[in-house]
């Protein structure tokens, strides 16, 4: 998910999507505790984009201030 697909979509959308990611990272990070995962660089990636998400729920909270 880009940038620009995130400012695309509703702040509903948004907040399910942050929920879903969520439970996806908690869940990599468990597996990756107990076994080591392929790609432990998807970890960083999805830390990042669970920020930026924030990061656009937030901007969007002052601007309807």
């Amino acid at each position: 998910m880009t940038k620009e697909e995130i400012k695309e979509l509703s702040t509903a959308d948004l907040k399910e999507r942050l929920e879903q990611m969520k439970k996806e990272y908690l869940q990599l990070k468990a597996t990756h505790a107990v076994t080591p995962i392929d790609n432990p660089a998807k970890i960083t990636a999805d830390r990042k984009m669970i920020a930026r998400v924030n990061t656009e729920l937030r901007a969007r909270e002052l601007n309807n201030k």
